[in-house]
């Protein structure tokens, strides 16, 4: 019974996990992409060009996606906390 919870648990985890890094990993990969195709065409390689548009990516979806990272991220932590007494 306590490795069919145990597994459960780690199910929970690890799709928690995915849903709350889906968006940022999701956007600088679209961004990464897109710069890398335009030194591609450009032939320019300055590794800042892919470096910097990725962190301005990165921080306009923390501002856009975060209350509901922290809120998604919160509401599983609370349950679990609240059901360790369940556990035993």
């Amino acid at each position: 019974m306590h490795a069919d919870l145990a597994l459960q648990l780690l199910g929970d985890v690890l799709w928690n996990a995915l849903l709350i890094s889906a968006p940022l990993l999701a956007v600088t990969l679209v961004v990464g992409l897109a710069i890398s195709i335009l030194q591609v065409a450009t032939q320019v390689q300055e590794a800042a060009l892919t470096f910097i548009p990725k962190i301005i990516a990165a921080v306009m979806v923390l501002v856009l996606a975060g209350p509901w990272m922290l809120k998604r991220l919160v509401a599983f932590a609370t349950g679990l906390i609240s059901n360790i007494p369940s556990y035993f």
